[in-house]
């Protein structure tokens, strides 16, 4: 048994080397990453950092200003494209990959399918999007298989709502630009009857909806509330399809987008299909709603939850001074019944980046973050390119503005990313040292996550209750645990605070037996994990461990037993 760490990586951003890049440039004036950038020595690379699978993001056709018409792929409104770029989540062609991200647009497929390949032969498993909720207002499918209708293609557009409709109508109600008159151009674009939007939106979406999308018809009835699916809505029947195609292509798990926007009936009846007929696919869930976390689980039939609304707004506000280091106590217990099945992370590309001003404003103060959210459990942990140097997403790139993310929507380029490719050899000379530094402690403890047993199998013990408040244990600061097996135990502990820490620890009594461990009052050398570093302790109920834990960092104590 393995650890999941999932490395997300934007093809587009990834291998764009260009360092003059222009807020709001075309592809011609910024240039683009492609799917041949993503090379055996960038994937060794990201092996070396602890990874287990890649995650590509925005790999489908998607809505952008750049044309690509001498291919057969017609050209999309700017008003209903966000950025140059476009969105990767307004899917074009469910059935095609991107044409930015191939050297030759005509063999993007294939280019993508190596891709796949190199990734196996790297030693890692590939993750792709699965978008179910909503498609673009351009979608066009010029690769839909034989026998497969495109969405809408069949639809009765004079009804708001048909079982065997892909969209919702509204009516004679039109499109109506509400964008700024830069997104809308100089001709706006109209829609007759206008289509319900992404965002749930029924009626002339917005700058703040996702304008450039339609929702698509699962078989509820928004305005009745009656959920029809039986027969199976013509969309679950679409959404299956396409789930086997590029899992034939060999893709090994998908993040699928906003689940909790479709019927869970949907998932329990594709997914339970894709994974009988491909053994040890995965399926991760962007999920924001704890309360029905359970059913997602149990009846959708789902690997990997986000833990975003839990673990990660709760470290977000400890490494900020917000809440106590107490209440990562109560995010874990809240999920201690599907901890495994939970995905834990500190950055993606929906989040504020951790060195932004928008957040800590320095990498390194989220290193004690990073041990509790990597070391808890056996549940994975998600990575996203950049964040092991650092990337501050303060860039004004275009659309997005400075908003403390990585853009999604800009054709751009990630420093710190472009400064470890270097030559192409990934060797990180160009990185500053405090950046080289940074990278080491990530790969360091995500390579800890599945070389220590503990990690990568043992079970949890929380020991915070058993360590009260008090000069020497500022339970405000530091949150400390157990991991173990029948013949280890790790102890972590972590410090929230800017200030070196001084620490004496109780290991109660119950944890021990909880391990099925036994103890003496003897003296045993122990590793430091973390620094590699030996200390003479004692390790029993009755004597407190007392250790030093670095500023916004912890220590990984390794004891026999």
């Amino acid at each position: 048994m393995s650890k999941i760490i999932v490395y997300q990586l934007l093809p587009r951003l990834f291998g764009n080397s260009n360092a003059n890049c222009i807020a709001g440039g075309t592809i011609e004036q910024n240039g683009c990453g492609k799917f041949n950038d993503i090379t055996p020595a960038a994937l060794r690379a990201i092996r070396n950092t602890g990874a287990t699978h890649v995650w590509y993001t925005g790999v489908i056709e998607h809505t952008t200003r750049s044309d690509y018409s001498k291919y057969g792929i017609p050209t999309d409104h700017p008003a209903i494209v966000k950025g140059e770029a476009g969105s990767p989540y307004a899917i074009k062609d469910y059935y095609d990959n991107d044409p930015d991200l191939a050297v030759n647009v005509e063999q993007r497929r294939e280019e993508f399918k190596a891709l796949i390949e190199r990734t196996h032969k790297a030693g890692m498993k590939v993750i792709m999007d699965f978008i179910p909720n909503h498609v673009a207002r351009h979608y066009h499918s010029d690769c839909t298989p034989k026998g497969t209708y495109s969405f809408g293609e069949h639809d009765d557009k004079n009804v708001f709502y048909a079982g065997h409709n892909n969209f919702y109508y509204l009516g004679n109600s039109s499109y109506g630009c509400n964008l700024d008159a830069k997104d809308c151009a100089d001709e706006e674009y109209s829609e007759t009857p206008l289509r319900a939007t992404g965002n749930d939106c029924f009626g002339s979406p917005g700058r703040n909806d996702w304008y450039d999308t339609v929702k698509l018809n699962y078989g509820i009835d928004y305005r009745t509330g009656n959920r029809c699916f039986s027969p199976v809505p013509n969309t679950w029947v679409k959404m299956l399809k396409i789930l086997r195609y590029w899992a034939a292509m060999g893709v090994d798990g998908f993040r699928c987008d906003m689940v909790e926007m479709t019927p869970v009936e949907f998932w329990n009846w594709a997914v339970a299909k894709i994974k009988e007929e491909f053994p040890g696919i995965i399926f991760i869930g962007e999920i924001y709603q704890p309360h029905i976390y359970r059913s997602f689980i149990k009846d959708g039939h789902f690997d990997y939850l986000y833990d975003k609304v839990g673990l990660y707004d709760t470290l977000r506000a400890v490494m900020n001074g917000q809440r106590s280091a107490n209440e990562i106590s109560y995010a874990l217990q809240s999920t201690s019944d599907i901890r495994g099945n939970m995905l834990t992370f500190l950055e993606n590309h929906d989040e504020q980046r951790i060195a932004s001003d928008f957040f800590a404003a320095k990498a390194e103060r989220a290193l004690s973050a990073l041990i509790v959210s990597a070391t808890t459990g056996t549940e994975p942990f998600m990575l996203y390119a950049g964040q092991e140097f650092g990337e501050r997403g303060m860039d004004k790139e275009g659309y997005s503005g400075v908003d403390g993310r990585t853009t999604i929507f800009d054709y751009w380029s990630v420093d710190t990313l472009r400064r470890w490719k270097g030559n192409g050899d990934y060797s990180g000379e160009q990185l500053t040292e405090q950046e080289k530094n940074l990278h080491a402690f990530y790969s360091h403890l995500l390579n800890l996550c599945n070389k220590e047993k503990a990690l990568a199998e043992g079970a949890f013990y929380g020991i915070q209750y058993a360590n009260p408040h008090c000069d020497k244990y500022d339970s405000n600061h530091i949150f400390s645990y157990l991991r173990g097996t029948e013949k280890e135990l790790l102890l972590v502990v972590t410090n929230f605070s800017d200030n070196e820490k001084e620490c004496s620890v109780t290991v109660p009594e119950e944890a021990f037996a909880y391990f099925g461990a036994t103890y003496n009052n003897e003296k045993q050398s122990v590793t430091e994990l973390l620094s590699g570093k030996n200390v003479e302790l004692t390790f029993n109920p009755f004597d407190k461990i007392d250790i030093t834990v670095p500023a916004n960092s912890g220590v990984i104590l390794k004891f026999k037993v």
